[in-house]
């Protein structure tokens, strides 16, 4: 099985946000052998505008089913009456969903906290975590938008997902899952939590470098980290039932 992860697309982000979401859109649609399903792990839009969303819809016209969770820049509310045409229903609500494709269930988790950067699941959702995974027949992935670890960049670091002990407890109950998908870095990583696989998706709209890649100003913030010069990439990740294996991808 063949699945795609693409994360942080930020449309309004950059003058360049919607050209690059198309390029990844373009690239992933021509690829000679077909993806099975396509994850995208938040941050459509930047500002969390119906408008981002409309032009977000367009860019994520992945020939593929395609599961979308919110970020930390996206807006509940737009969110779902454009992308997911849920006009009226709880908007406020975490927006948790599942994907079931040849033998594999995808959970994605709602992990943004309205008005702010950090990430947490709070109890609805762990809640529907839990029941769905006693329900999955096979393999499952469980994806969100916010790291459960440090990655060594400290601004990501400081607005990552609170309190993972939860997550982690949960995961550890279920031995079908066999990997948990992220993005919110902006960079592409690997890591192992709650003895599974963590993959990091890169973003599309920037590459976020590490503190040791550049000289900083002693004072400074995330935005002299971004490389929006960087092409787009995406990761992906190939899955035999068992063993997954991740390639991540410039899309130049």
């Amino acid at each position: 099985m063949l699945v795609a992860h693409v994360s942080d697309i930020h449309i309004g982000g950059s003058k360049q946000s919607v050209e690059r979401a198309m390029r990844v859109r373009d690239y992933l649609n021509g690829l000679p052998t077909p993806v099975d399903a396509v994850v995208v792990t938040g941050d459509i839009a930047d500002h969390g505008l119906v408008e981002e969303y409309e032009i977000a819809r367009e860019a994520m016209r992945y020939a593929a089913p395609t599961l979308v969770c919110p970020g930390n820049h996206d807006s509940r509310p737009e969110f779902r009456k454009v992308l997911l045409d849920h006009v009226g229903r709880d908007g406020a609500g975490p927006v948790n969903q599942t994907l079931r494709i040849d033998g594999l269930t995808i959970l994605l988790c709602d992990s943004s906290i309205p008005g702010r950067h950090d990430g947490h699941l709070d109890d609805a959702t762990i809640d529907w975590l839990e029941s769905e995974l006693a329900r999955a027949q096979g393999p499952v992935f469980v994806g969100m938008h916010h790291p459960p670890i440090a990655l060594g960049l400290p601004s990501v670091d400081a607005i990552r997902l609170n309190h993972p002990e939860r997550l982690e407890r949960v995961l550890r109950r279920h031995d079908q899952v066999k990997a948990v998908l992220v993005g919110h870095a902006h960079t592409a990583a690997s890591a192992v939590f709650a003895g599974l696989p963590l993959v990091v998706a890169p973003g599309v709209v920037s590459t976020l470098m590490m503190p040791s890649e550049l000289v900083l100003p002693e004072e400074w913030s995330e935005d002299d980290a971004l490389d929006f010069e960087r092409p787009p990439a995406f990761v992906l990740h190939v899955f035999d039932g068992e063993r997954l294996v991740s390639h991540t991808r410039v899309v130049l």
